[in-house]
């Protein structure tokens, strides 16, 4: 009983707008200007796009755009860049085996110029999503292929192989790699952002020796400082060359800030201090009103407060691949996304208060549109999500 009054009382502070506490927003406003966007990943791109018939490829990214416009939305976020090969045709990444038969070869078109002139015919923004070190998900050397930039890396140290195979942050030639990988990419194609995910630094280990060398010859700095300073310098980068383009630069970091400095060392906080890394943020907040160690009114909160330079942007990345189920890390509030077909709608409405955000981004679009994928709720789920954002 106590549990259902609570929820009604959420919901009624959601209608009236007051769990910001410097101001609510006008509701039409928020909404006329709000991004609404799905994350395209790999798998999607593998499941619902590669053929090798190239008519119902193109026919495949036409169907799910307008799936994406005919429910309201008016942004993808297209991951191009899974795994150092790409989607697009590119000098520096081999054509990726997520379209093709294999990597390096060619799949027949231009996926992404195809995408991006189809989306941008339904008014759909397009912002690609660039996975800056990883190379691999597995530790499998034999995979990549000579045309992969990490090809000729292979026994060095630039090549981290531990749980899957990335590139070592610390290393100069990587840091070109990436920069120069974007610059084409915003040079080539009409995009209208460029996101990197939270794929930094997935084990703690990478860099030791790096970071010894730097000692030698510079102040005496902790080690997690030294890949703080590392990832800073190659997003600072990254940013300025967008500017330069006048393209969008963003970053989607873990939604538990603890996370960002103890694991991946994302410098999150002096990211949105300042005017020289990021203009959009996209924190994964993918957790339920009742996760015990982090509500999500308390996170998203914890994001909007973190924001000291007005200019910068936050969209609020949503857990949408929950829906339906048990959420184990949830603790006591595990069975909320299994018994509940509101959150989505709760969450959107709640971060609409907020001073800095601009829109919402679900991840991902398999778990909308697939109905194989379907949970018990997901429909009801989609239902009351529509009727705050059409």
């Amino acid at each position: 009983m106590k549990r259902i009054v609570l929820i009604i009382f959420l919901f009624g502070l959601v209608c009236i707008g007051i769990f910001n506490n410097k101001g609510v927003k006008d509701e039409r406003g928020v909404k006329d200007m709000e991004k609404r966007g799905v994350f395209v990943s790999y798998i999607d791109i593998s499941k619902y796009i590669k053929n090798s018939d190239v008519s119902v490829s193109k026919m495949n990214i036409v169907k799910m755009l307008d799936n994406i416009c005919n429910l309201g939305f008016n942004m993808v976020i297209l991951q191009v860049v899974s795994f150092s090969d790409a989607i697009y045709k590119s000098n520096i990444y081999p054509w990726s085996s997520i379209i093709s038969s294999s990597e390096g070869v060619y799949p027949g078109y231009d996926v992404l110029d195809y995408f991006l002139n189809k989306a941008h015919e339904r008014g759909i923004s397009v912002y690609v999503w660039v996975n800056p070190y990883r190379v691999r998900n597995t530790n499998n050397i034999d995979s990549i292929s000579s045309s992969n930039p990490a090809y000729k890396y292979i026994g060095s140290d630039t090549l981290y192989v531990s749980r899957g195979i990335y590139y070592n942050p610390a290393r100069s030639e990587v840091e070109d790699l990436i920069v120069d990988g974007v610059e084409e990419l915003i040079s080539n194609y009409k995009v209208d952002g460029v996101l990197f995910d939270d794929y930094f630094y997935p084990d703690g280990d990478i860099s030791i020796k790096e970071y010894e060398e730097y000692l030698e010859k510079n102040k005496n700095i902790s080690f997690s400082e030294y890949k703080l300073m590392i990832i800073n310098k190659m997003v600072e980068r990254v940013h300025k060359v967008c500017r330069e383009h006048n393209i969008l630069f963003g970053i989607s970091p873990d939604g538990n800030i603890d996370n960002n400095y103890n694991s991946v060392f994302a410098d999150v906080i002096t990211w949105m201090q300042s005017d020289k890394y990021v203009d959009f943020i996209i924190p994964q907040i993918y957790y339920g009103f009742y996760n015990e160690s982090k509500p999500f009114l308390r996170v998203i909160n914890e994001w909007n407060d973190l924001i000291k330079n007005d200019d910068i942007d936050m969209y609020v990345a949503l857990a949408f691949y929950k829906v339906g189920l048990v959420d184990t890390f949830a603790k006591g509030g595990k069975f909320e996304w299994e018994v509940n077909d509101n959150i989505i709608m709760k969450e959107i409405l709640v971060s609409r208060n907020l001073k800095h955000y601009k829109g919402f981004v679900l991840f991902r679009y398999g778990y909308l549109f697939d109905e194989k994928l379907y949970s018990i709720t997901t429909l009801m789920e989609i239902e009351n999500m529509k009727k705050f954002i059409k």
